[in-house]
């Protein structure tokens, strides 16, 4: 539980484990970490190597490639950006505050269907501008793709009537790794990880080439990061905090198909399933989970909460765009 020390500060447990069991059925490992102390990616990290002593019966040399790095020193922070952070920082619910009124979901996007997107994107951008996209990765398309869908539902029906005008704009938030741009070792313990905002028209966004529109928005953030993952973080922190205390319109995407939540093997195989369990903290229509496809290389999958009469219309959506791809 979360608690006030004599300093004044919030004080919260690092981590919290729960491990149920379900006789002759299987096991469910529940994690809650703070993210002070950890970002996915580290997570992932602990959860493999702990998967990894216990399947091979206590033998630490397991562990010989992949020691955690605990250098936060490696870190170099010659604008105070530390302190402007913690200055701008944002206060979100916690997991007492989640809606228990609805249906988790896992809606997939094969490797074959991956392909079709990025097809589809690059030829777009030819028939608009002659040149295809630089930037189409998986995450790009696929997070374009449930961008797009999700905006179509919420201005569809009663969602309309509560968004009102279709012109404004719609965020898309997503959290972007920097170990690789800093230079830092694959195995660097901690947070180390930017935000990232992509902006569109939610008229755009609904229209004939939203996926294209919200490609090219995520895409560009993408880019953006690779010119150095901390320019313009003083700026992106006060537009962060700007943008949720105002109320604009934010979609989330969390986690990535790059922590590799499946390869946790305890030595029972892979997990049969994952989710995040602050998904719908926001609303339904507003946060999804990406991860990599359990059963196929190259695919996702997506984890969401939907209201029970939302169901209907996201498979619509989400679906029958798809099948448009063809």
């Amino acid at each position: 539980m979360s608690s006030y020390g004599t300093s004044g500060c919030l004080q919260q447990p690092l981590m919290a484990i729960q491990v149920t069991i379900f006789p002759n059925v299987g096991i469910s490992i529940g994690v809650a970490f703070c993210h002070v102390a950890a970002d996915g990616k580290t997570l992932a990290h602990f959860m493999k190597s702990w998967a990894s002593v216990h399947s091979s019966q206590g033998d630490l040399t397991c562990l010989n490639n992949s020691v955690p790095n605990f250098n936060w020193d490696l870190i170099k922070d010659p604008l105070g950006l530390a302190s402007l952070f913690m200055k701008n920082k944002c206060e979100y619910g916690d997991l007492s505050s989640i809606p228990i009124h609805k249906f988790r979901i896992t809606s997939d996007i094969k490797r074959s269907q991956v392909d079709l997107l990025k097809d589809w994107v690059k030829r777009k951008c030819m028939e608009e501008n002659g040149s295809e996209p630089t930037r189409m990765s998986t995450f790009v398309v696929t997070c374009a793709y449930m961008w797009a869908c999700l905006i179509k539902l919420q201005e569809s029906g009663t969602q309309h009537l509560l968004l009102g005008d279709s012109n404004e704009l719609s965020h898309f938030l997503f959290a972007a790794d920097c170990r690789d741009r800093l230079k830092l070792p694959t195995t660097y313990f901690g947070n180390c990880i930017v935000l990232r905002f992509a902006t569109a028209k939610k008229s755009e966004l609904t229209g004939q080439n939203g996926i294209l529109v919200a490609a090219r928005a995520i895409g560009k953030e993408v880019m953006e990061l690779d010119k150095g993952p901390l320019k313009g973080a003083e700026a992106s922190s006060s537009k962060r905090k700007e943008i949720f205390k105002t109320g604009h319109h934010v979609i989330i995407a969390t986690a990535s198909p790059k922590l590799g939540v499946f390869n946790v093997d305890f030595g029972w195989g892979r997990p049969r399933k994952t989710e995040l369990a602050t998904i719908g903290l926001l609303g339904s229509l507003s946060m999804f989970s990406i991860a990599e496809n359990r059963d196929e290389e190259g695919g996702v999958e997506f984890g969401l909460a939907l209201a029970p009469d939302e169901l209907d219309s996201f498979n619509a959506v989400f679906n029958g765009g798809l099948l448009k791809l063809l």
